[in-house]
């Protein structure tokens, strides 16, 4: 199976407290509501844009991803997170006008302006968000004029038929937060990216049945995703959600990824036994031990039963290699922090097979350079799931 990540190539936080900041360069990217203080009832909200490079998603897919069974996740990681209730809701929607990152952070001072705000799409004066509708999608944007000026981004969010707006047929995602679970963003994405590669949506030119009517085509760009919280202009001193991650220009192992996971699942184990009982002994071969960032590599595993039945035979048991199960998969985890860089996924992490034995694909490019890696694999044997994590370990350089 196949994982590959690409990296933002901008991304900005705009501010309803600072209408014309910029924050391009900014560490963090932040999706906050915060009162400003217990006596003063003004609710004040930040949201974050974030986009990925149009070609490279195009390479990827047209290059890199087999078959029509993808998915694309956008991933950013925490840096700090206070306030939640018991369920918050972050919305990601695709956004509807091209915006420039700038050069700021967050309370320079004298504050930058030469980029993204909540006001302007580029530098403070040039053009403002538009809120139009645009080939028959809806534009949205949210603002509370009692609190903030106009403005908070633009993205695109309802098709609108022509009696009406089309049931559910909403380009964008989100994810529920509370206390127990991973804080980290990781949504699927997949619908808006696949409007990006088209350049175009379908969309029925009546409400109904789509199968009954005429379906129209309008044409779309990437600019990007952006991220808000769904409730927002909300005072109340008991709920102050902030959710800050580490943004492209992080100190940290930790930028923001979109992700592509695809299917190209292959078992195929020709004269090989497949791996039984409850000893067996994992070894990983093609292994050097260092990458380059860009490279890819096939890593193969070498499988036997640890304590073989004694047979007479002309060669050395210990050379027979054997086929892992076809429910086998591989995680890969940065050594350092002990975190799962690529968690173990019964869809998109399964062990292939030919006839030399279990295999996988690793592309070095979305792994961190200078660290070292180590690889688990999980198999279930008799009803039985092992998990062989025995210094199978790499290091990925710059090159």
């Amino acid at each position: 199976m196949a994982v590959y990540k690409i990296f933002p190539t901008k991304d900005a936080t705009i501010y309803s407290m600072y209408p014309v900041m910029n924050t391009g360069l900014d560490e963090i990217i932040e999706a906050t509501l915060t009162s400003i203080a217990p006596t003063n009832p003004n609710p004040q909200v930040s949201r974050f844009l974030i986009q990925f490079d149009q070609n490279e998603i195009e390479d990827v897919i047209n290059n890199k991803v087999s078959g029509s069974n993808w998915q694309s996740n956008l991933r950013c990681f925490i840096s700090q997170t206070t306030g939640l209730k018991l369920n918050t809701t972050l919305d990601i929607f695709a956004v509807s006008s091209s915006w420039g990152m700038g050069t700021g952070k967050y309370l320079d001072s004298p504050i930058t302006t030469d980029g993204v705000s909540w006001q302007f799409i580029d530098e403070s004066g040039s053009a403002s968000w538009p809120v139009t509708t645009v080939d028959n999608i809806s534009v949205s944007q949210s603002y509370n004029t009692t609190y903030a000026p106009l403005g908070g981004g633009t993205w695109f969010n309802q098709i609108i038929s022509g009696s009406g707006i089309w049931p559910n047929a909403y380009l964008s995602s989100s994810q529920v937060y509370n206390y127990t679970q991973d804080k980290d963003l990781n949504v699927d994405v997949t619908d808006i990216v696949n409007v990006w590669l088209t350049g175009s949506f379908n969309y029925y030119a009546s409400s109904g049945d789509a199968g009954t009517n005429t379906q129209s085509t309008i044409s779309s760009s990437n600019y990007g995703f952006i991220v808000k919280q769904r409730e927002e202009w909300v005072y109340d001193n008991n709920f102050q959600p902030e959710i800050k991650f580490f943004s492209i220009d992080t100190n940290t192992i930790y930028p923001p990824q979109l992700e592509f996971k695809w299917d190209d699942f292959s078992y195929e184990t020709g004269s090989l036994s497949v791996l039984s009982g409850q000893d067996n002994t994992i070894t990983l071969a093609e292994n050097p031990g260092i990458f380059y960032s860009g490279s890819v590599n096939r890593f193969r595993v070498n499988a036997r039963p640890t304590y073989p039945a004694r047979v007479w035979q002309t060669g050395s048991y210990y050379t027979q290699n054997y086929a892992l199960p076809e429910n086998s998969y591989w995680a890969l985890k940065d050594l350092d922090t002990n975190e799962y860089v690529i968690d173990f996924d019964t869809t998109y992490t399964k062990l292939s097979c030919d006839a030399s034995g279990s295999y996988m694909d690793v592309y070095m490019n979305g792994l961190e350079p200078e660290r070292y890696y180590a690889l688990i694999f999980q198999t279930t044997i008799s009803g039985s799931t092992y998990v062989f994590d025995d210094n199978y370990y790499f290091k990925v350089t710059n090159g």
